[in-house]
């Protein structure tokens, strides 16, 4: 196993670099109007773009405006130099682990055209579930001001030990570290009290509206976001076509207004705004003004095809 994109090196002067350690995987993105007809054909626009959660968290913080990307992950080997370059091509620096054992991880994204573009994911994690401890490195976070896992590393063992190393060197080191849920399915099967315990010492949430309610059992999308940040620091609720919400302390301490838009594929709308909202804090804007940012680009991903932002020029 050895690591495409090299040493990371002393990062941006005086830390100011941000670290994503999460998945790398290839979506294919079909977009159908209605339902699927089960057993014959249905008509489809299907495209293979580059995806993974943490891969589109670390683009969009890039496109954003984050002026040192790196992106730790694990891909196969068939498919580890399209990463590369492709994560090259949006300004971030890759340090994928090639996996010779398991190919890069999977997803088909049905997308339904008729249904405010919401999807369904189908998803084969392959060796981005396989990323562990020996895949870490003390050195990662040298001149690195922040760290963001992607949820996604809690629903396999290795990952999730990865996750405690990485969270205890972070604060031995003084580096910030956040979080997004990623999946509310899997986050279902891992449990909210087990999910809760496994972040602890994380210094931002930021959870969707499903996955803020499977984590407090409270369906009002307030008082879970209040709920959370009795756990957490701060949380930064996600709430789709009606904003965010920013909480400290047990309260809700401002509700942010969705940007307008006309939506055609809403994968990676939440990494979208996870990624600007981790640019503008790292640029030093207080967290309200951050969640304005994640709104604008959350906006901005819902009318493209896939994850990613637009490459630069």
């Amino acid at each position: 196993m050895t690591a495409a994109g090299g040493s990371p090196g002393t990062g941006g002067a005086g830390g100011r670099a941000l670290l994503v350690v999460g998945d790398v995987v290839t979506d294919v993105v079909a977009r159908h109007r209605g339902p699927l007809t089960a057993g014959t054909d249905t008509a489809a626009s299907i495209r293979t773009v580059p995806g993974g959660a943490g891969a589109n968290v670390a683009c969009w913080a890039a496109h954003e405006g984050a002026a040192d990307v790196r992106l730790l992950g694990r891909v196969g080997t068939e498919a580890a130099v399209w990463h590369e370059r492709e994560l090259t091509a949006q300004g971030v620096r890759p340090l994928l682990v090639v996996d010779a054992q398991a190919p890069t991880g999977t997803v088909i994204c049905l997308v339904d055209e008729s249904a405010a573009a919401e999807r369904t994911f189908l998803t084969d994690s392959g060796a981005s579930l396989r990323l562990g401890p020996d895949d870490w490195s003390e050195s990662l976070l040298d001149g690195v001001a922040w760290l963001h896992l992607s949820g996604y590393l809690l629903f396999s063992e290795s990952s999730r030990a990865l996750v405690a190393v990485a969270l205890e060197t972070a604060r031995a080191r003084g580096v910030r570290a956040s979080l997004d849920p990623a999946s509310a399915g899997f986050l279902r099967t891992l449990g909210a009290e087990r999910f809760l315990a496994l972040v602890d010492g994380v210094d931002v949430l930021l959870p969707s509206r499903d996955e803020a309610w499977l984590l407090t059992g409270l369906p009002e999308a307030a008082e879970a976001a209040a709920e959370l940040s009795l756990r957490v620091p701060l949380v930064v609720a996600k709430q789709g076509c009606e904003g965010a919400l920013v909480a400290r302390a047990g309260k809700v301490c401002a509700r942010v207004p969705a940007a307008p838009a006309a939506p055609r594929d809403t994968t990676g709308a939440g990494d979208a705004f996870t990624g600007a909202f981790l640019a503008a804090l790292l640029s030093g804007a207080e967290p309200e003004d951050a969640a304005v940012a994640g709104c604008r680009a959350g906006a901005r991903a819902v009318e493209r095809v896939g994850g990613r932002p637009p490459s630069p020029g």
